[in-house]
């Protein structure tokens, strides 16, 4: 079975909306990874907490420890040293076995008057994990994720399981296609708790970055860092490559799904 634990970048409401971008991002693994991967991870965690003032117990939310916001402001960490704490962390995550999809809904593209975007994002996520596993017929899936959006998160995974259209690449018309791998209701965690919830936020985080530098959707916050740039941001994704699923969107080079297409 594979654990599949989501967060997201930016706010999922349209049309009112504080953000032009909204990310989720999925880390999942196998269940027989999950205990290296996790050892390895706090492992990581103890080092990090001798060579920065990172207390051990502490959760990383990538925005706000860019962005220098509390609690982190109390730490006292310098600009260069929050860039190379995302360096490492990157560096983690591409150690570890398991896998990374991203998906981005572009607000500004979307022309319907109505459009639920976190029902939108959760579909094309979680059919593209089913994709991943087709192969493997034994295999299942869970979702783990944060409290916040547990309800509507149960909504969507509970209708593609019973009537899910995709896109056909033969013809106008969509075909249906059902998941058949994802057991039980999305499961709430606290994010404090869980590296791989952290995990998925820096995804989203850094995914959030790299969609305004490549599809120019919004800018980067005025508190980022004068270091980040969108070389920086490349340097990120080139790290997070090998454990992004690049088969989850063709023609993107990392494997992000962007919706609507230009």
């Amino acid at each position: 079975m594979f654990l599949a634990y989501y967060d997201e970048s930016g706010d999922d409401g349209f049309p009112a909306t504080s953000a032009p971008l909204f990310v989720l991002s999925a880390v999942y693994q196998h269940h027989l990874a999950w205990k290296q991967n996790f050892e390895i991870a706090k492992t990581f965690k103890r080092q990090l907490a001798k060579d920065f003032p990172f207390p051990f117990h502490e959760e990383l939310h990538t925005r706000e420890f860019l962005l220098n916001k509390n609690p982190y402001f109390n730490w006292g960490i310098p600009e260069h040293d929050r860039a190379k704490v995302i360096e490492l962390y990157c560096q983690l995550c591409a150690q570890l076995d398991l896998k990374i999809i991203n998906v981005v809904i572009v607000k500004p593209r979307i022309q319907a008057n109505e459009f639920d975007v976190l029902d939108t994002a959760l579909k094309f996520s979680v059919q593209r994990i089913e994709n991943d596993l087709a192969a493997q017929s034994q295999n299942r899936f869970l979702i783990i994720t944060d409290w916040g959006r547990v309800g509507k998160m149960r909504k969507t995974t509970r209708r593609v399981q019973k009537i899910n259209f995709i896109p056909s690449k033969f013809g106008p018309r969509p075909r249906r296609q059902e998941i058949q791998k994802l057991i039980e209701d999305p499961l709430p965690k606290d994010s404090s708790e869980s590296y791989f919830i952290q995990f998925a936020d820096l995804a989203a985080c850094i995914v959030s970055m790299y969609a305004i530098v490549r599809h120019g959707a919004g800018v980067f916050p005025r508190r980022l860092p004068a270091s980040i740039n969108s070389e920086t941001i490349a340097d990120w994704m080139k790290m997070l490559l090998p454990v992004l699923n690049t088969k989850a969107a063709g023609d993107d080079e990392y494997g992000v799904k962007f919706y609507p297409s230009r």
